[in-house]
């Protein structure tokens, strides 16, 4: 589906914020993107905003998601939830901050393979190798 079909189909030049972060699948629900609004981690053209706020082509949106950040150009509406390849046709996103990101997401996964993972919970013998190491008896 082209730009101009999924802007006609909602014959509006407005949507509200939930209902687009939900269509363009940055939350799985209305409901989390939602309470991502309410905790301000979404704003508009520098603004924090509400859920409840209409979005328009050529509105820029900063999120952030998981750690990551996001800066988007809203290029098209759509209420409806669409398959992936169609609902990235509803924005553009800013190169730098996405390469920026890419580099946190490679940084985030060096982290996690460097951290050492123990063996779970240690066996009694393990125990007493400890308290005898701390000096309790």
């Amino acid at each position: 589906m082209s730009r101009d079909a999924v802007q006609a189909e909602e014959g509006s030049d407005r949507v509200r914020l939930d209902k687009w972060l939900w269509a363009a699948r940055f939350y799985k629900t209305r409901q989390l993107a939602h309470e991502a609004l309410e905790l301000g981690r979404v704003s508009v053209n520098g603004d924090k905003v509400k859920a409840s706020r209409m979005v328009r082509i050529g509105d820029v949106l900063d999120l952030r998601i998981n750690q990551l950040d996001y800066r988007l150009t809203v290029d098209a509406l759509a209420t409806q939830r669409r398959p992936a390849k169609e609902a990235q046709a509803l924005y553009t996103e800013d190169e730098t901050v996405r390469v920026a990101r890419e580099e946190r997401v490679a940084l985030l996964k060096a982290e996690r393979s460097s951290f050492p993972f123990g063996e779970g919970r240690p066996t009694k013998k393990a125990r007493r190798d400890i308290m005898r190491f701390k000096g309790q008896d």
